[in-house]
């Protein structure tokens, strides 16, 4: 009886990433950004190892939705063409993935561009929100940002800035945080920082594990917005991003509060847990060489995993795979987050599957601002970033939110 406590014990699909994709766009519906049906439909006959079957199911669906977008906009129907551009979104942007694990990733470009097309087509009819591009200035260059009000609202009003997790899409974000905090009558203001989306695929920017550099950038920019309320700013982060706002948190003060979901102490983790333990101690060592070598001849074999590699590497920069490891292990806040002084809400879903037990790790580190809030399979919550409990995460994120903010100036 234990195991029927946890959600869809046997899953959608034998293959952990696809079913881990498709919990993630299920409970997007809960922001209009999927429908139910339309995605089982077009993944009914995908077999679990057919990585091309599923990354052409996801176009096909794309296709179909954005053409139904394109419809409505063209007979005036702006409400049905936003929610069908959002939908096709999100459907390409599963696609943007999985074209990383195909034997050529020529498509991924031309894919990433219709999921930006589509999206950008959503910001421009939705009437969920008044919503504008904007550039923000950031060192020499500047980072594409999305400014979204309450429709008819009156400022100054409250404002999260969102921050994307490593290979996260904006429509994505529209789900985890956009959603629902306009619905709570904040602004939201989204971005794509070095490395990420339009700034890898399109201009060639690489991450930083510095993220204080970029996140200061984009709340200087958000201060300098009329109708916003510079004493209740808030900080949200999602996946990787859990590191992100946390280690800018350590050095930028200015946030009334900021939410991580998850918690991550230390990115690499994620990579080094699924070595053997003679690979790690080829690391530790220094044997940069022999482990390339060793790496480069168990990918031989492994066509999925190599390209699976090379696209979580990619935004990390042109690197051999000692070199990357290495550059990862950059990315931890364990000698930093004690200089945190913003309160902190950090989730910890049940069966977390990249970076187990950090949320706990990262509520030690900063026992004095930071609050732990579990989710359990129980409540359909488990799994990295609780996919199918999303409203129950605005819930309880925003209400927590809500009480830290302070009184409008």
């Amino acid at each position: 009886m234990a195991s029927a406590r946890h959600t869809f014990s046997r899953g959608f699909s034998a293959n952990d990433d696809f079913d881990f994709e498709l919990r993630c766009v299920l409970g997007a519906a809960y922001s209009g950004a999927a429908d139910v049906g339309e995605v089982l439909a077009a993944v009914d006959d995908v077999g679990d190892k057919d990585q091309r079957g599923w990354y052409e199911a996801w176009v096909g669906l794309g296709d179909r939705v954005a053409a139904q977008a394109d419809a409505s906009a063209q007979r005036s129907h702006a409400a049905s063409a936003a929610s069908a551009y959002l939908r096709a979104s999100l459907y390409y942007s599963v696609a943007v993935n999985t074209a990383s694990a195909l034997d050529s990733a020529d498509e991924l470009l031309s894919v990433f561009h219709k999921h930006r097309d589509a999206w950008d087509r959503f910001v421009e009819t939705t009437p969920e929100a008044e919503a504008s591009r904007v550039s923000i200035p950031y060192e020499q260059t500047s980072l594409p940002g999305y400014l979204f009000r309450p429709r008819g609202a009156s400022g100054p009003l409250p404002l999260l800035i969102g921050t994307n997790g490593s290979d996260g899409s904006l429509s994505a974000m529209w789900s985890s945080c956009a959603f629902g905090a306009l619905r709570r009558g904040y602004a939201v203001l989204l971005y794509d920082g070095p490395g990420q989306q339009s700034m890898l695929f399109d201009h060639a920017t690489t991450f930083r594990p510095d993220w204080e550099a970029v996140l200061t950038s984009v709340l200087d920019f958000a201060l300098g917005l009329d109708g916003i309320d510079a004493d209740r700013v808030a900080a949200y982060g999602i996946s990787q991003a859990g590191y992100w706002v946390t280690r800018a948190l350590a050095f930028e003060h200015r946030f009334a509060a900021a939410i991580v979901d998850p918690g991550v102490v230390d990115v690499s983790t994620s990579w080094t847990s699924h070595l053997p333990k003679s690979m790690l101690e080829l690391l530790q060592k220094g044997e940069d060489a022999k482990f390339d070598r060793d790496m480069e001849f168990a990918f031989k074999f492994e066509r999925g995993p190599a390209s699976i590699w090379a696209f979580r590497a990619r935004p990390y920069g042109e690197l051999g795979y000692a070199a990357t490891l290495k550059a990862v292990q950059e990315y931890t806040v364990a000698d930093v987050a004690d200089r945190i002084t913003t309160p902190l809400l950090i989730t910890s879903p049940e069966r977390e599957q990249f970076w187990p037990g950090q949320s706990e790790r990262l509520a030690e580190l900063t026992s004095s601002v930071s609050t732990l809030v579990p989710f359990t399979a129980a409540e359909g919550a488990d799994f990295h970033c609780q996919p199918l409990a999303r409203g129950l995460t605005d819930q309880r994120m925003f209400d927590w939110l809500d009480e830290r903010m302070p009184q409008p100036s």
